[in-house]
């Protein structure tokens, strides 16, 4: 049933989101083709970042960029106890979904998924993020070139993520705001952060994202 509700659930939403539309006599057919049309458009104008991005990341496999990176910082990796075997899984992520696929699909067969090699990967794979080719996508397909904190603010996500497995396969209760903690402080050092002015603050708004797209949902059947 579950499983049923699960495969379901898109699908229901776009039936109510067309039923609701022909209710209200919107033109819901006229508005998905010229989405389809915006779609590709976006697609032609992210089309050369996307290939730059894919050609780079076949250059930085196919030169040995990764052996020699990760060679480069194995004292660092032995430092946090983060397994060596783990590293080539940790560079590629940030670049390549598929590649880091592969590696991730190549430790489970080597080591099993049950080991701590193969749990430390499982959980970086799930908690960090592809940061380059998300990047090239989203801000080429508005044309922003100036990424400003970005990219940073993404990279201390990922080394955030990496600690809290680490903790989290030894079994740490606190892993999760040892990791959240390491990120605001390395956050406010480069200055990516504010500098707390309280104790205590009032939680961050969901208007500039939540509000926003719900606000334009209501607008757009009203």
């Amino acid at each position: 049933m579950f499983n049923y509700i699960t495969k379901s659930i898109i699908p229901i939403i776009v039936l109510i989101i067309i039923t609701y539309g022909m209710i209200k006599g919107r033109k819901v057919y006229d508005w998905f083709v010229e989405g389809a049309k915006d779609g590709l458009k976006v697609c032609v104008n992210i089309f050369p970042y996307l290939l730059a991005m894919i050609i780079a990341v076949q250059i930085f496999r196919e030169a040995n960029l990764l052996d020699m990176l990760n060679n480069a910082i194995a004292p660092l990796c032995k430092l946090i106890d983060l397994p060596k075997e783990v590293v080539p899984l940790v560079l590629i992520k940030p670049l390549s979904g598929s590649g880091a696929m592969g590696v991730f699909t190549d430790i489970l067969k080597n080591y099993g998924a049950d080991t701590p090699i193969g749990l430390v990967a499982s959980v970086i794979m799930g908690t960090t993020e592809t940061i380059f080719y998300t990047v090239t996508v989203y801000f080429g397909a508005v044309k922003i070139k100036k990424t400003r904190h970005t990219v940073w603010a993404a990279i201390m996500a990922d080394m955030s993520a990496i600690i809290m497995a680490i903790l989290m396969v030894r079994g740490s209760n606190i892993a999760i705001f040892i990791g959240m903690a390491a990120t605001v402080v390395v956050g406010m050092v480069f200055g990516l952060i504010d500098l707390p002015t309280s104790i205590i603050s009032m939680p961050p708004s969901i208007a500039p994202t939540f509000g926003v797209a719900i606000k334009n949902l209501y607008y757009s059947f009203k």
